[in-house]
């Protein structure tokens, strides 16, 4: 096998060892040249605060559960309108009230939900939410 030496036109790639060896020497050249802060910054940081009383804990959620046919289930336990109604009574009374989650089931009757919603609104019971696990 024998290798050509002649090339037919101008060579078309690029020497990019040159361009490299200036961008080494133009870093070195700022990173010596850039000035070193010298002078201490004074910053006021925030302090603790002695007297801060932390929040009290959130007291577990009450799982509420709609079936199809509109019976309710406070914390998995089966309880008719008047005891719902009984119960909501209880939290409104206290004075750090636990969230009530909705879980209702895709086939329930609205009326069923809006009951539940009119009940806990007639009793000042703000922190209702929704959840999907039925």
């Amino acid at each position: 096998m024998a290798f050509s030496t002649k090339t037919a036109g101008p060579m078309a790639d690029i020497n990019v060892t040159p361009l490299v060896d200036v961008l080494l020497v133009l870093l070195i050249i700022f990173m010596i040249t850039a000035p070193i802060p010298a002078l201490k910054i004074q910053v006021d940081l925030p302090q603790p605060n002695p007297n801060v009383v932390n929040p009290p804990t959130p007291l577990d959620p009450i799982h509420l559960k709609i079936d199809p046919s509109g019976a309710f289930y406070w914390n998995d336990t089966p309880v008719d309108e008047l005891g719902l109604k009984a119960q909501l009574a209880v939290i409104a009374q206290q004075s750090n009230q636990p969230e009530i989650q909705i879980a209702a089931d895709d086939a329930v009757a609205y009326q069923y939900v809006a009951r539940v919603l009119a009940d806990a609104k007639s009793y000042n019971l703000v922190k209702i939410g929704f959840t999907d696990n039925f």
